[in-house]
């Protein structure tokens, strides 16, 4: 799933680890998440969208309705 997730993090100043500790998750899910390679649960989604204030489809790629991010 596209994303901008690597972007904010980067704008943020925080590494993939610092990233997941404020997630409460491992860092390896943090890169998993930035490269696409595994789509986030509902719970996930929402904490990232309150962490960088930002709601879930200017984060996320939606496929089934065209780009957002």
């Amino acid at each position: 799933m596209k994303n901008t997730l690597r972007i904010l993090r980067a704008e943020a100043g925080w590494t993939q680890a610092d990233l997941a500790e404020r997630l409460g998750v491992s860092r390896q899910a943090v890169n998993a998440l930035e490269t696409g390679k595994h789509a986030p649960s509902l719970d996930l989604a929402f904490r990232i969208s309150a962490l960088f204030g930002r709601p879930v489809e200017a984060i996320f790629d939606n496929p089934y309705c065209g780009s957002a991010a």
